[in-house]
C-alpha cells in the first residue's frame, strides 16, 4: 500500500480555514508527494493568542474514544491478516498537547482502479467535514501493524514528509493482535530532531550518522496518549461492563500463548537474519576498502622507486597521476536500512518482553490458586 500523503491541510490552533484548497507543492521524500496549500496560513504552536512562544515539542496526545473505535473498526472491516490499513488524523494543537478529534480511512483499492486519486479523495473528505463544522485540520496519520512489524523505510519517509510539512504531526500505530488479547495497543511516534536533520541533509553514510550521534534508539520518540471520553460515553461503558458475561471477563486469564509467542520469535529471527546479511555486506565493504588501500600504497611505493631510478640516470621523473581517479573507493552499503532493522529488532524484543512478563504473572497466579486445593 502507498503510504499516506500529508495532503496539506495545516495545523491551525483555534482558527478557521479561509482559503481554497490548492494542490501546489513539491516532493519532499522518496516516493511521496507533499501537497501544501498556497493560501492557507501554516500556524504553529509558537503563534499563541497571548503572544508567548512555545519551543517545547508535543508532549501529550489527547485522542477521542470515538477515533479509537473508528481505527479499530477500519481494521476489522478492511484489514485481513498482515494487510495494513491507513488513514488520516484530524484535530487541533493546544499549547503542548495534540488533540485528535476525528479521522477517516484510506479506502482499499487495487491496481485496476486506475482512476482513483488518493489526494483528491482526501481533499473531498476535508471539504465535507468542513461543511458540517467538524475539525478538518491535518495532524497526522495512523497505520495498523502485524505483530509489531511497522518500522520500515516507507514509514520513515512518510512520517518525515508529514513532520516536515506539519511540525506537530504524529503517526499512530495500532496493533490489532495485541488488542484482541485484551489490552488496547495504540502508540504514537514522532521522528527525533536528530533524525529529522539527517533526513533533511540526506546524508545516510556511516560518517554522517556517527557525526549526528544517531543510533537505532534515537530514531523514533514515543508520545504518551490519553484517551478522552465524554460523560455520556463513560456511562455507556459502565453499563456495557455490567452487562458483559463472566465468560468474557475470564477470557483474559487464558494461559495459552504458544502461537503468538512462536510467531513473534519467528519474525524476530527473520529480522536477525536480515541484520546478519547487512553485517556481511559491511564486512565485505571493509575488506574491499582495505584491499584497495593496500594496492594504492603499493602503487605509490613502486612509483617512488621508479622515480628514484630515473633520477639516478638523470631522467625526469614520471608525471604525477590523480590517484582518486585510479582508485575509486567502493560504494558503502546504506546504513539507514541497518538502523531500521535494528530498531525493528528492538521493537520485537520489547513486545516479547511485555508478552512474556504478562504470561509469567498469569502462571504464578494460577500456581497460587491451585496450591491450596492440592
Amino acid at each position: 500500500m502507498i503510504p499516506a500523503h500529508p495532503c496539506c491541510f495545516t495545523v491551525i490552533k483555534r482558527g478557521f480555514f479561509t482559503g481554497e484548497i490548492s494542490q501546489s507543492g513539491s516532493p519532499e521524500a522518496t516516493g511521496l508527494t507533499v501537497f501544501i496549500p498556497a493560501r492557507v496560513k501554516m500556524a504553529s504552536r509558537k503563534d499563541t493568542p497571548s503572544g508567548k512562544t512555545l519551543d517545547t515539542p508535543v508532549k501529550q496526545i489527547q485522542i477521542e474514544g470515538l477515533v479509537v473505535m473508528k481505527i479499530i473498526k477500519h481494521y476489522q472491516e478492511e484489514g485481513q491478516g498482515s494487510e495494513v490499513v491507513q488513514g488520516v488524523l484530524l484535530g487541533l494543537v493546544v499549547e503542548d498537547r495534540l488533540e485528535i478529534t476525528n479521522c477517516f480511512p484510506f479506502p482499499q483499492h487495487t491496481e485496476d482502479d486506475a482512476d482513483f486519486d488518493e489526494v483528491q479523495y482526501q481533499m473531498e473528505m476535508m471539504r465535507s467535514l468542513r461543511h458540517v463544522n467538524i475539525d478538518h485540520l491535518h495532524v497526522g496519520w495512523y497505520q495498523s501493524t502485524f505483530y509489531g512489524s511497522f518500522v520500515s523505510r516507507a514509514l520513515l519517509d512518510s512520517q518525515f514528509s508529514y513532520q516536515h510539512a506539519i511540525e506537530e504531526s504524529v503517526v499512530l500505530i495500532y496493533d490489532p493482535i495485541k488488542t484482541a488479547q485484551g489490552s488496547l495497543c495504540l502508540k504514537a511516534y514522532r521522528l527525533t530532531p536528530k533524525l529529522m536533520e539527517i533526513c533533511k541533509e540526506k546524508d545516510f553514510s556511516s560518517e554522517g550518522l556517527k557525526k549526528a550521534s544517531v543510533g537505532f534508539e534515537h530514531m523514533f520518540e514515543e508520545v504518551p496518549i490519553v484517551i478522552k471520553n465524554s460523560h455520556l460515553i463513560s456511562v455507556l461503558l459502565w453499563e456495557l461492563e455490567d452487562k458483559s458475561t463472566a465468560a468474557d471477563k475470564h477470557e483474559l486469564l487464558n494461559l495459552s500463548s504458544s502461537s503468538h509467542l512462536e510467531k513473534s520469535l519467528q519474525m524476530l529471527m527473520d529480522r536477525v537474519d536480515d541484520m546478519s546479511q547487512d553485517i556481511v555486506k559491511y564486512n565485505n565493504h571493509c575488506r574491499s576498502l582495505s584491499k584497495q588501500q593496500q594496492q594504492k600504497h603499493q602503487y605509490v611505493q613502486r612509483r617512488q622507486q621508479e622515480n628514484a631510478q630515473r633520477q639516478s640516470r638523470g631522467e625526469p621523473p614520471l608525471p604525477e597521476e590523480d590517484l582518486s581517479k585510479m582508485f575509486k573507493p567502493p560504494q558503502p552499503p546504506p546504513r539507514m536500512d541497518t538502523l531500521l532493522i535494528a530498531s525493528q529488532i528492538n521493537t520485537y524484543c520489547q513486545t516479547i518482553k511485555e508478552f512474556t512478563s504478562q504470561n509469567l504473572g498469569k502462571l504464578f497466579m494460577a500456581e497460587a490458586l491451585q496450591g491450596p486445593s492440592s
